[in-house]
């Protein structure tokens, strides 16, 4: 370490205290060292939050995505993507904190972490990325909450006419109903007032996952045989073509499943210290990583041997189980429960980018600052603040997502699209340029050429999923007219 390091660590405490002197006392009980209020988290609260966001929709695809793969390459990909989301989030788990680990400046979003690291060009190419990802994923929902709701109209509908109906049904007045519903939830002023929110969507992804999990293992044990082949879907089935395409869009399915370095540092701002953030956080990483893994696993491989080539593109709307129906209802009306909130968890950081871009563009405005207090008889709310364009542009933004999502009902073909375009630069890209920088890792050492390898590595297998979403896309769109989609 050296003399140097000693007086630069000293340097920087001093300077630690002297920012907080003008905030609150050094170690004070009530403030931490940035002047904000003492932060609480723990492991636990960490690896929540990251498998709350984790076990998402993703899961849904997993059992289709394997059965491209095959019993060999389908678990070793989702494993070896587990292992590279672990590594690399232990990389960005550093970069916290700027200089010091423990007492440097610290990184509030995944953004300011790229500012401080890298700035420049990197910090907007960054931003776009994020917010693009974020957009996409609100189609994503909107498609895969309303295929759900007709899972349940459809059960019952089967249920009803003892499968003699075939119960064509179009999938636009659900999108619709989630629209409205979602143009409601999107006037919660801010991010702070839906804790209760995320809460009720744990719950709700872990019933749903539980279910299709549960399904998937009745109805192999009902049958008494594993379906599925060690190399996936056979040539026959589909055509040598489709078979790369579609394995390269399993690629991208997979990699969507695992996306959660958007809201790492952001998890990683409520922790408490000491001990130092990132060591409570790589921690945490490697629980909520292995938690999901163990999960996916379990719900790729049940669902692949319970239905062979034929696993659906969502597992549990693809209507492999027709009874016992009411359980399958209670898991879409999970997912349609987890997806409101979760359109709201992943929408507000992009509302609050739009609004804040907005104010410093037209700082005069009325239209934009002005807010209005209107009461409400709900307790615990006396007013409701009404923005007007706040208003304006975030019911503008719900119905470009719903048009949009009517125009295109692919939900695996759009979750392809979507993990291949964030794993990169997000999980991969960003990350090990912050480390290098921050680090100061020397160009051509050894960690420096295997950190390179790791990400060139990870850039051409985004690139083959992209191709592979897109190429399903295409073939998805050869049967299909806008706004016609039935199921």
């Amino acid at each position: 370490m050296g003399d140097n390091a000693a007086v630069k660590n000293h340097h920087h405490h001093h300077q630690v205290f002297d920012v907080s002197a003008d905030v609150a006392p050094a170690g004070s009980k009530c403030f931490d060292d940035d002047g904000r209020l003492k932060r609480t988290g723990t492991v636990w609260t960490a690896s929540a939050h990251i498998i709350t966001a984790v076990i998402g929709s993703g899961v849904l695809s997993l059992a289709w995505a394997t059965a491209q793969l095959g019993w060999i390459a389908g678990p070793t990909v989702l494993f070896l993507f587990s292992f590279v989301t672990y590594y690399t989030s232990t990389l960005l788990a550093a970069c916290y904190r700027s200089g010091d680990s423990t007492t440097g400046k610290r990184n509030y979003t995944y953004m300011d972490a790229v500012q401080s690291n890298l700035g420049g060009m990197k910090v907007k190419i960054c931003g776009w990325i994020q917010y693009l990802n974020l957009f996409g994923v609100a189609i994503g929902y909107t498609i895969a909450s309303s295929i759900s709701m007709m899972a349940v109209k459809r059960s019952n509908c089967f249920h009803a006419s003892g499968g003699k109906d075939p119960c064509k049904i179009s999938s636009t007045p659900y999108m619709l109903a989630f629209g409205a519903a979602e143009i409601l939830f999107s006037q919660i002023p801010d991010f702070d007032q839906i804790s209760w929110l995320s809460i009720v969507a744990a719950v709700m992804s872990f019933t749903y996952s539980s279910i299709g999990l549960g399904l998937g293992i009745a109805k192999v044990a009902g049958s008494g045989k594993f379906k599925g082949s060690l190399t996936g879907i056979s040539i026959g089935t589909v055509t040598e073509t489709q078979k790369v395409w579609r394995s390269f869009q399993a690629l991208g399915d997979i990699a969507f499943a695992y996306s959660y370095s958007l809201i790492l540092v952001e998890i990683q701002d409520t922790l408490k210290s000491p001990p130092s953030e990132s060591k409570t956080m790589k921690k945490a990483t490697l629980i909520s990583v292995s938690v999901t893994t163990l999960f996916y696993m379990l719900c790729g491989c049940f669902g692949y041997a319970a239905f062979g080539d034929l696993a659906p593109g969502n597992l549990l709307t693809g209507f492999g189980f027709y009874n016992p129906f009411w359980v399958l209802d209670i898991a879409n009306v999970a997912i349609v429960v987890h997806l409101v909130g979760a359109y709201q968890v992943y929408c507000q950081p992009l509302f609050a980018f739009v609004e804040k871009t907005a104010a410093e563009w037209f700082p005069d405005s009325e239209f934009i600052k002005k807010e209005y207090r209107i009461p409400t008889p709900i307790p615990g709310f006396s007013h409701f603040r009404l923005n007007l364009f706040r208003l304006v542009w975030r019911t503008l933004f719900v119905i470009l997502t719903t048009v949009i999502s009517m125009l295109m009902p692919f939900f695996n073909g759009v979750v392809g699209i979507l993990g291949a375009f964030g794993f990169w630069p997000l999980t991969v890209y960003f990350p090990v340029e912050m480390y290098i920088a921050q680090k100061k890792i020397p160009k051509w050492s050894t960690r420096w050429i295997s950190l390179q390898i790791l990400s060139a590595a990870c850039l051409v297998i985004s690139i083959a999923a992209a191709t592979g979403s897109f190429a399903g896309l295409v073939e998805d769109l050869k049967s299909y007219k806008p706004f016609k989609s039935s199921y």
